[in-house]
Parts: C-alpha cells; structure tokens; sequence
C-alpha cells in the first residue's frame, strides 16, 4: 500500500492523507466506516493516527488497501488536483545517519566509526514532493543528499536486531538538502542540516511489505537536471535498518510516525571538483527502487 499526505483545495483539514491508487487519491474520509471504529473520527485525518493504529491491528493496513482499491473509480480523487504534503508532516523525531556509506565516507576525508553517526532534523525543515526548494538568502552552498527513510509503526525500546524491521511501518525517498557552509561552522552538523524546506519527503510512503525486509538491495540514485550524480544499492549502507533500530533503541523510545533517515552514498555537490551546488531553475530527483522519484524544483531566495 502507498499513501500520500496532501492537501486539498477543496478544503477540510489543512492536512489529509489517503491511499494512492494509480493516478488517483484515495482519501481518509472515504475510509471512515473503517478508520473510526480504530482511529477515531478525530483523528481520521491524521496520518500518524492511522499508522499507530496498523501497529494495534496489523490487519488493519490490508483492509484499508482492499477497500481502496474497490473505491478508486467512486470515490479516489485526481492526483494532479492535490497538494502534496511531506508524508508524515509532522513527525516527533527525525533521527538522521551520516558517513553510512563508506565511498562517501572516503569523499570526505572520513572513516567510518563502529557506531553511526547521528543528528536531528526538525519538522520546520520538511519539504514537499513538488515544492520548491529554495536557496536560501544566506548561503549559495546547497547540496543534494539522496537518502533512503523509514517511517516507525509500533513503539520500539530496547529492541534486538531480529526484531527491529517488526517496527517499521514503511519507506520512503528523502533528500537531505544540507547547506555545506553552515554544516560546517561548528562541530555539531544541525543547523547545516536544519534550513527551513530543505529536507524533502516523499512522494509517497510505501508499506514495509511491498518491499525487501529493511529495504535491502534497492537502487538508489539521485539526478541533478536529469544527470546522474549519485548511484548506489541500499545494500551497501555500513548500518542497516535492523542494526540502526537496534542501536537507537537502546538510548531512546522510537515512536509510532518518527522517521529514521539513513545517509546517502558517494557522488554528492561538495566533494566534486569544482563543487557543485544546486541553483535556482535546477530540478532534483530522488529515486529508489520500488518506492518512487522524489522531484523538487529548487529557486532562489
């Protein structure tokens, strides 16, 4: 199942989700007769509402794809007339891995430790599928980062390896837009990392079952104005989802709708020679293997 988090012109709640069937939307209020009896007519429209619900009730996903799926001729909206939103629009943590690919690691003049790297990002740096990205006033130092995400089901603490991949709800594209200069002002990454708009999330978030467990073996590439500039498999992350679930838990409580970011690998702006730095009427594409192409237009400030 894929769904998509929008908004509408046709107004309702700023922020809606639905289950994306084709080029058509699906959308939570369609799904009330099933959604209120588990979420809550309140909550129906939120996102993070429904996947903590999939994590009481794990049957609860496939009953929603079924019905969907019966509902898209009568009831799915154009995709073309949506908003898109980020995902999970406003998730209580974003942890985020660097240096977890070891060629980019090596294009840095880094190593990698035997434990991940780890920062955060904010809800305020989220960004659309579609939106623009915008460079900002301050900095011409925009760079690209594909990433893989993963989105959390059920509460996880203190959770082994073999159980980990059992939290994850789904998967989708990031791009950890990072302004090289600022990263780099301080020893600590997070305000390189947290520049209004500039973590792109989507476009849409694919169910951990419709992909390989911990998403292992996918390709992963990123396309500056249609030039390939990053090109990888999942596989070649120093730690996987399992491993990093594992970790994280050990130190905090993973929360159903928290997003885990995973690095990116080699081939990124800074590290080329010259630099090269993402501009206004540029275009970036995020793609994995079986999730989809995340596509920004970036302006100026």
């Amino acid at each position: 199942m894929r769904l998509m988090s929008f908004s509408s012109p046709a107004g309702g709640p700023e922020a809606q989700w639905g289950v994306l069937q084709g080029d058509r939307v699906v959308a939570a209020q369609a799904l009330a007769s099933l959604l209120d009896p588990v979420v809550g007519a309140p909550h129906r429209h939120d996102v993070q509402a429904f996947i903590a619900a999939c994590g009481r009730d794990p049957a609860l996903a496939g009953r929603v794809a079924q019905a969907a799926s019966a509902l898209k001729a009568s009831q799915g909206q154009p995709l073309s007339g949506l908003q898109a939103l980020p995902v999970v629009p406003r998730p209580g943590k974003i942890i985020c891995l660097g240096v977890n690919y070891v060629d980019h690691a090596k294009e840095g003049g880094n190593t990698v430790a035997d434990y991940p790297a780890l920062f955060m990002r904010c809800t305020t740096s989220l960004l659309a599928h579609g939106a623009p990205l915008q460079v900002p006033r301050i900095s011409d130092k925009l760079d690209y980062e594909a990433e893989l995400a993963l989105v959390m089901g059920r509460t996880a603490r203190h959770v082994s390896e073999a159980q980990a991949l059992d939290a994850v709800f789904g998967y989708a594209c990031f791009n950890d837009a990072t302004l090289r200069d600022y990263q780099r002002r301080t020893t600590q990454w997070t305000i390189g990392k947290n520049f209004d708009g500039t973590g792109a999330f989507g476009p849409c978030l694919v169910t951990a079952d419709e992909l390989p467990p911990g998403c292992t073996g996918l390709h992963i590439e990123s396309r500056l104005n249609g030039q390939v500039m990053q090109s990888a498999n999942t596989s070649d992350m120093v730690f996987g989802v399992a491993r990093t679930l594992s970790l994280l838990s050990q130190c905090l409580t993973l929360e159903p709708g928290d997003v885990v970011v995973m690095g990116t690998p080699a081939g990124v702006g800074y590290a080329r020679t010259p630099p090269v730095w993402m501009k206004a009427g540029d275009r970036i594409e995020i793609e994995i293997e079986g999730i989809g192409v995340l596509s920004n237009p970036v302006v100026g400030p």
